[in-house]
């Protein structure tokens, strides 16, 4: 399974990421290797992750939400509005 998630950073920014195991991938953005732009926004918190069966659809769901305002992305875990 692939996931899609969005955590919310220490300066309140709001990244999206995709991977198979979100519990490690949290644990490598907080241990600052996971990425630049998460490295100087530790810690972080994860808000909302969805599933999906093939890394494909999670890439472009991935590149989808990237694409939306903060606004948008706020209301897509807040209420889970897709």
């Amino acid at each position: 399974m692939w996931y899609v998630y969005i955590i919310r950073c220490r300066d309140g920014s709001l990244y999206t990421g995709s991977t198979t195991d979100v519990v490690r991938r949290l644990k490598e953005h907080n241990a600052k290797k996971g990425g630049h732009y998460t490295c100087v926004r530790t810690p972080v918190k994860l808000e909302y992750q969805e599933k999906y069966s093939t890394r494909s659809e999670a890439l472009k769901r991935e590149a989808q939400i990237k694409r939306c305002s903060r606004q948008k992305k706020l209301a897509i875990f807040k209420h889970n509005i897709v």
